[in-house]
């Protein structure tokens, strides 16, 4: 077989083979387009699918805000109604807090006026005198009920928490120095809260 033959048989084999390859080559291209094709639609699905995931994310968000806010402005106008509440409350016991301390001494009141229109018409100034002090033993009681205390500390120890030193005095002896020798105004407490000093006279 001549070489010319022999070219001309390889040439034509070469052409049947790249002839028969070409339908497969176009079957890959189809094939790698539609898996782009799908790749592209599962990126589309997925990201509309985030799209709506961040959507509803954002709805229950504006919810949870909005029931927040609904309950925030609850407590507020439950607290400003108990400020007001509490203020109306505050200003009654200033204005009537003593009304029952005043209740409790209209008896006492009572027996001074009874004592007094009494007073002109008797000449025993013994019973008079009685009279006063059982009024105002009934008075001091009365007071000593709502938490008043005297304080009257003669020949006790010096204490600026409840006495004012009005006057220094000689001691008679060195175990009554720092005391007090005498007391010329009584004090008072209500409930251990001083109202009023007593004020002394301390030996030294």
């Amino acid at each position: 077989m001549s070489e010319k033959f022999k070219s001309t048989k390889n040439k034509e084999e070469m052409d049947n083979a790249g002839q028969e390859s070409a339908p497969a080559q176009d079957e890959n291209v189809l094939k790698e387009t539609q898996d782009g094709n799908q790749e592209d639609k599962d990126a589309t699905t997925g990201q509309e699918t985030q799209e709506e995931t961040l959507e509803n994310r954002l709805a229950r968000s504006e919810a949870e805000v909005a029931d927040l806010k609904d309950r925030l402005l609850r407590q507020m106008a439950e607290f400003d109604n108990y400020r007001k509440r509490t203020m109306k409350e505050k200003a009654e016991i200033i204005l009537n807090g003593s009304a029952g301390v005043v209740t409790d001494i209209l008896p006492v009141i009572d027996d001074m006026e009874r004592a007094i229109a009494n007073s002109s018409k008797s000449e025993d100034f013994s019973a008079l005198k009685e009279g006063i002090e059982l009024i105002y033993n009934k008075f001091m009681h009365i007071l000593e009920q709502k938490g008043l205390q005297k304080i009257s500390p003669k020949n006790e120890p010096f204490d600026t928490d409840f006495h004012e030193a009005i006057a220094m005095i000689p001691a008679p002896d060195e175990a009554s120095k720092g005391l007090v020798l005498d007391c010329a105004i009584d004090g008072y407490k209500l409930n251990d809260k001083v109202l009023r000093h007593a004020k002394v006279a301390v030996g030294e």
